[in-house]
């Protein structure tokens, strides 16, 4: 893939898990797509990839799943 960045023909696409809000708004996405060049070391969301995550926070009653989650703090 190219990067948006550079335009090294580096760039690959990871699955990420991202977290928005906190608290009770709390809402984990996994297997988000983020670009990543290992030529400049930018990573960076896709407007498709960000069209997604809005479409799912609008719907994520309809979407999301309630799943217990394990937090803890750093240091």
């Amino acid at each position: 893939m190219v990067c948006d960045i550079c335009g090294s023909k580096d760039a690959l696409v990871r699955k990420v898990t991202r977290s928005y809000g906190k608290g009770r708004k709390l809402l984990v996405i996994e297997n988000v797509p983020v670009v990543t060049c290992s030529s400049c070391g930018e990573s960076y969301l896709t407007a498709d990839a960000l069209h997604e995550i809005e479409r799912i926070k609008l719907q994520r009653k309809r979407l999301a799943h309630q799943r217990p989650v394990a937090v803890a703090s750093f240091g």
